[in-house]
């Protein structure tokens, strides 16, 4: 059944809504349990879609279906445990379950308030051995992370604004519509350090000041979901996982500098994203929250998508720019940079996923709160994609300057069957290999840089004993020559 979208007149009616919505289904009816089944991208390849239907049918013939809510969501983290799910309350997290668990766990787990051993976590009793680890706050994997981006994904459906709004979606756009003005924004910006997630680092509240102040009635906004690292999957995962926390972040953006335009620039090879993004938008529009008189504040802006063919080189802002224009896309000299002269020659801000995402959780907690984590230089968290020779390849986020030890061994399990690791590739083909003997380097912008190495989007491809370098060297040299625009 389709989500009944009432639109919102106002930021009043806006809590409102979120404030029914804390008391409803939303955030869980007493005596009502929820099974949080991932369906991102890695769990639908592993067979999510099917265990779905195992556990309708399962719950539809122990008649639960007012008992229990099947939920599903976007990425939980460990992509090679998949399909994997969470059950609530209690927080149970099962791993590796196929179609054929279905029945055994709504019997044993949910009627009989059992935890089916088998499917949980592995982890280290105090005598190092094996035992099975069920609540999640107990797996290493999640209570090392610390979660600002991913904070909605794997908790609630990506398909439902009703559940973005429960957990305080759109809470920021109301507070920056009730009366904060542009610069406001920019102070509390300024104020976090936030530095763009897409590359270099770059302060967002610069760019987007450049183009607040650029002259000019016509602005736009760009939503960088280009991803084309090899073994990154950190924006894909955001998109299917919480769509609407980057829709947030771009209003807020084109409030900031006047835009009343935007595009989400992502490629056609990540098919649920694009799905789930473009229903995102038009619940979004059904709300009230994009077009005309958002929120009854006098602030118009729409957003739309743009697909793009995987070219590695439209990830560039200003081929990217050019690949929206419909030209062929080719980076451009800057100066001008977009900030001042982009889309169609018009001032224009450019950040990626994960840059967006983070801006209303900044808004709500102040920028002092959100620089309190990472490092003086590089405040907040970072999403890695973690690929490779790992125990568990998957999704994650740490405060930035963690080390690069603590990322593969005690987040992701080590390197497999003992083997010995010898390097980390990081930043994609522009970045670098992170060799042994800096292990303990923290994964921020300026330590990263001193080995000539950098912090990129977030792939992190980890390699062991067996791999050689002058393979690794040549593959990317291949890659930079097979995607190079000439």
């Amino acid at each position: 059944m389709a989500e009944k979208i009432t639109r919102i007149e106002s930021p009043q009616q806006l809590t409102a809504w979120r404030e029914s919505l804390q008391t409803g289904p939303a955030r869980g009816v007493e005596g009502v349990l929820k099974i949080l089944l991932c369906t991102g991208g890695g769990c639908i390849a592993s067979g999510a879609l099917a265990l779905k239907q195992a556990l309708h049918d399962a719950i539809d013939r122990a008649n639960l279906v007012d008992k229990v809510q099947l939920v599903p969501t976007g990425c939980l983290g460990p992509c090679v445990k998949g399909p994997v799910l969470l059950i609530e309350p209690g927080k149970v997290f099962y791993q590796n379950v196929k179609p054929t668990d279905a029945a055994e766990i709504i019997e044993k787990h949910i009627l009989g308030g059992e935890v089916v051993q088998r499917l949980t976590w592995p982890g280290p009793d105090d005598d190092g051995e094996l035992k099975p680890t069920p609540a999640q706050r107990d797996i290493t994997f999640f209570n090392r992370q610390q979660k600002v981006v991913l904070r909605n994904c794997g908790l609630i459906d990506p398909g439902c604004i009703a559940e973005f709004i429960a957990r305080d979606g759109y809470r920021a756009l109301g507070k920056v519509l009730s009366g904060l003005t542009s610069e406001d924004v920019l102070a509390q910006l300024k104020a976090s350090g936030l530095r763009g997630r897409g590359g270099a680092g770059f302060p967002i509240w610069q760019k987007w000041s450049y183009a607040h102040q650029a002259p000019g009635e016509k602005k736009y906004v760009l939503c960088n979901a280009d991803e084309g690292d090899p073994g990154a999957f950190m924006d894909r995962s955001v998109l299917e996982g919480d769509p609407h926390s980057v829709i947030e972040g771009l209003i807020i953006a084109a409030y900031t500098v006047g835009a009343a335009e935007g595009f989400v620039y992502v490629r056609a090879e990540y098919p649920l994203a694009v799905e789930r993004l473009e229903a995102a938008i038009g619940q979004a529009r059904l709300a009230g929250l994009l077009g005309e008189n958002i929120l009854g504040c006098g602030f118009s802006f729409d957003l739309e998508i743009r697909m793009g063919s995987g070219a590695f080189v439209c990830g560039e802002e200003t081929a990217l720019i050019a690949s929206i224009e419909s030209l062929r896309g080719e980076p451009r000299p800057r100066p001008p940079f977009p900030a001042l002269e982009g889309l169609w020659g018009k001032p224009t801000v450019l950040n990626n996923v994960e840059s967006y995402a983070n801006v209303p959780a900044i808004l709500l907690s102040g920028g002092e709160r959100f620089a309190e984590t990472g490092t003086e230089k590089s405040p907040g968290t970072k999403v890695f994609a973690l690929a490779g020779d790992i125990n568990i390849a998957g999704l994650v986020e740490v405060p930035i300057g963690t080390s690069l030890r603590e990322l593969i061994f005690d987040i992701g399990g080590g390197v497999p069957g003992g083997k010995k690791f010898k390097a980390a590739q990081i930043g994609g083909p522009s970045g670098g290999c992170i060799p042994a003997e800096h292990l303990d380097v923290p994964l921020d912008y300026e330590s990263l840089n001193d080995l000539d190495a950098i912090m990129g989007s977030g792939g992190l491809v980890v390699m062991d004993e067996n791999t050689c370098m002058v393979d690794v060297a040549r593959f990317f040299m291949e890659f930079v020559q097979e995607e190079s625009c000439g």
